[in-house]
């Protein structure tokens, strides 16, 4: 699992944070959280063509995570992006993109497929399911997670005993059924290894919220938007935002493996304070900067 920051400001960029996007990397998947206004160029700065993208999640209907998405839609479009585009959002995802193409005036040129989330799980498939909770940011928002599920590895050396090293009936192993090679039976259970899947949580914009460790709960990443300075709480609650400390808070309460802080407020050039404050409450703490990729 790979993860890609496109962009780590709010609602003003700047020279070094572009408005926020995050991807998603996992097998064919690329799955593509928000498009702020300049996520292409991101994606050509970061060498990933956009023809990848399986899927767009959309937190909310806000410029700083939207506006970059009908200039990519017209880019899929004239790149004869052949797949179908799953767009996912909240509730009025459907008719926000039904208006943006009307603003515009454009053709997408792509098969497109608009879901509006109702339901905590929204995706599923045999290697991982994806799970959405409602935020609080004053409209429609959501928060959301990506799950892998819990794998079977070979265990390699209880197989030499048997001298099985490649054939497809290592596949049922996988799937934990036993199987009879040569006259002998195998064990999956022994002949396998359990691999814990692992979890992203990507929350961003909201104010505090029991939704919000709900949906983070046992991450092994949490990325979560710090706007401002604990100093700044009136005003970061004013706008529906969350502080440093604050997602510090999440992390911890949801028992989460690590902490990336993003959507920081163009005031700071300087994000150090706003981690250091974070890791008062929680160590396992880092920043999000642009083009930055972590693998999971």
């Amino acid at each position: 699992m790979k993860i890609t920051f496109l962009g780590t400001g709010s609602m003003i960029p700047t020279k070094e944070r572009n408005h926020f996007a995050i991807l998603l990397s996992y097998k064919n998947e690329n799955i593509l959280v928000d498009c702020g206004e300049g996520t292409q160029r991101q994606f050509k700065l970061a060498n990933i063509s956009p023809t990848k993208i399986t899927k767009i999640l959309i937190t909310h209907w806000h410029g700083d995570h939207t506006f970059g998405l009908h200039g990519l839609i017209l880019t899929l479009g004239a790149s004869n992006y052949s797949k179908t585009l799953e767009i996912y959002g909240p509730k009025g995802i459907k008719k926000s993109i039904k208006d943006l193409i009307k603003v515009f005036n454009f053709q997408t040129g792509i098969k497109m497929n608009v879901t509006e989330i109702d339901k905590k799980k929204f995706f599923e498939n045999e290697d991982f399911y994806l799970e959405a909770l409602p935020l609080d940011h004053g409209i429609s928002c959501l928060g959301y997670s990506f799950t892998e599920k819990d794998k079977l590895k070979i265990n390699l050396k209880y197989l030499k005993k048997y001298n099985l090293k490649q054939h497809p009936i290592i596949k049922n192993l996988q799937k934990g059924k036993d199987i009879i090679w040569k006259g002998k039976k195998i064990s999956a259970k022994k002949a396998t290894i359990p691999v814990k899947g692992k979890k992203l949580t990507i929350i961003t914009d909201t104010s505090i919220t029991p939704n919000a460790t709900k949906l983070a709960k046992n991450s092994d990443l949490l990325i979560c938007e710090s706007t401002h300075l604990h100093e700044l709480k009136e005003k970061t609650e004013k706008f529906k935002h969350l502080t440093s400390l604050q997602a510090a808070q999440i992390a911890k309460k949801s028992k989460s493996q690590k902490l990336v802080l993003t959507h920081f407020s163009q005031r700071y050039k300087y994000v150090k304070p706003l981690i250091k404050e974070a890791k008062t409450i929680f160590k396992n703490t880092t920043e999000a900067k642009d083009l930055m990729t972590l693998n999971l």
